[in-house]
């Protein structure tokens, strides 16, 4: 199968680059910096600066998961903007490529967030849910699907992951966690009740690729272990892991003054559950936090 990904040098990109070479696939790498694409995903995997670039080889699956980190720095005019473009606007630019290519790929699957939900408050959600308040990081993840569900005019199957936290030792928000909660300075964020949908890198992977082979699969699936927890308890248990205390809070007046709009994303929270993959037949393997972090915990 030869799949085409943007994103594919981000956390979870090189890492489907690493299990799909292993598979056989041939994969091709839509990046900003091509030269870099083989040392990052492996040597096996092509980059490409501009889709032309592919020319008229088939593509049988495209994977869409570009764009600019959403909670590494505050939401200015010009950084909502980069986040707009990194996802909808490049979007665009592939929806009008599929468009006019004569064999078009049999699935898209693309990225989005449990962030399109809102924030949850005490709300279970499933795929189901209609989004509860649409704050910014709601609406860039509804156009985002919005954008990306045009491709089903072009007869083009369209999957879309609504991913959680994702918890890997290789990167993503659990690395900026490591240095105050290994300092001793770890704790709950706010009042340390709001939800966290979290998924093992591994069970992130392991998602996707079943996604990809499932004929039938389509729409939104939550991409989040069956077991949300609340922030106080993620708290404890990462300090438990890394044998640190974690008693420290960080009151929520300090983030809306550093972070502005952005502390709303930390301050919230989605109550997710993964009831598509479920009902789908995916079987998780990290299922209890306590086990998923212990097993990163070597690499921390």
């Amino acid at each position: 199968m030869h799949i085409l990904l943007t994103g594919g040098t981000g956390l979870i990109g090189r890492q489907l680059c690493r299990h799909w070479s292993s598979q056989g696939h041939r994969l091709t790498v839509w990046s900003r910096t091509p030269e870099k694409v083989a040392k990052i995903c492996g040597d096996q995997v092509r980059g490409i600066a501009r889709l032309e670039d592919l020319g008229a080889a088939p593509v049988d699956a495209v994977v869409n998961l570009a764009g600019a980190p959403i909670a590494d720095r505050p939401w200015t005019h010009k950084r909502k903007a980069l986040l707009w473009s990194s996802r909808i606007t490049l979007t665009e630019t592939l929806l009008t490529w599929l468009e006019g290519r004569e064999h078009k790929p049999q699935v898209l699957i693309s990225g989005s967030a449990v962030g399109w939900y809102g924030d949850g408050g005490e709300r279970e959600l499933t795929e189901e849910s209609p989004p509860v308040n649409e704050d910014f990081a709601s609406q860039l993840c509804i156009a985002w699907e919005e954008t990306a569900q045009r491709a089903e005019a072009l007869g083009i199957r369209v999957i879309l992951i609504r991913t959680g936290l994702v918890l890997s030792a290789e990167g993503g928000f659990l690395s900026r966690l490591l240095l105050p909660f290994k300092s001793g300075l770890g704790g709950p964020i706010g009042n340390g009740r709001q939800w966290m949908p979290w998924i093992h890198i591994n069970d992130q992977i392991a998602l996707i690729d079943f996604l990809l082979h499932r004929n039938e699969a389509s729409g939104p699936y939550n991409a989040c272990a069956p077991k949300p927890v609340r922030n106080r308890e993620f708290a404890k248990t990462l300090g438990s892991v890394l044998h640190r205390p974690a008693f420290m809070p960080l009151p929520a007046f300090v983030l809306k003054i550093g972070l502005g709009e952005l502390s709303l994303l930390l301050l919230g929270g989605q109550r997710a559950t993964p009831v598509r993959l479920l009902q789908a037949g995916f079987t998780f393997q990290f299922t209890d936090l306590r086990a998923a972090l212990d097993d990163l915990s070597g690499r921390l």
